[in-house]
């Protein structure tokens, strides 16, 4: 088990070693042994998908874009798949941090936004409260950020 409180801040970038994938519009839209997640304090991980690993779905440019104090600044993603759409369901740092650079053009997917998200055999749970892209997985213990009064922390 996992403890997202044993988690640091600043936040620490590490390889995943079982396989991701993602599920929308009834297809796998992204596969990959090659991922990454990044850990913060009281987050579920963020997980960070080579952008050749979409191979399932188209990738358009989205409208918008947010700054992260570690990360840099981000992009948005709209995914579209078998005549469905998810507007902003995805992110990416084009030009991030060097203690990020590792993930520069990787996607992070909205867990929420998709039919289902894997890591290894385990389904995950989005975060909570819509913000965050964090992505739950049975081995983790929380309370995680996002859930109602947690914006102070």
């Amino acid at each position: 088990m996992e403890n997202v409180w044993d988690y640091p801040r600043p936040p620490a970038l590490e390889p995943v070693a079982k396989p991701v994938r993602i599920v929308f519009a009834g297809r796998t839209i992204a596969a990959t042994h090659a991922s990454f997640r990044v850990l913060e304090t009281s987050h579920p991980p963020v997980f960070y998908l080579p952008p050749d690993c979409f191979t399932g779905c188209t990738l358009e440019p989205a409208s918008g874009s947010s700054f992260c104090e570690w990360k840099g600044r981000a992009r948005y993603w709209t995914i579209r798949a078998g005549g469905r759409s998810a507007e902003r369901a995805a992110w990416s740092y084009p030009d991030p941090t060097p203690r990020f650079a590792a993930i520069a053009d990787y996607l992070a997917v909205y867990a929420g936004a998709m039919e289902a998200c894997f890591v290894g055999d385990d389904a995950v749970t989005p975060q909570p409260g819509g913000f965050y892209g964090g992505w739950i997985t049975p081995d983790l213990i929380g309370p995680f950020k996002g859930v109602p009064g947690s914006m102070g922390w």
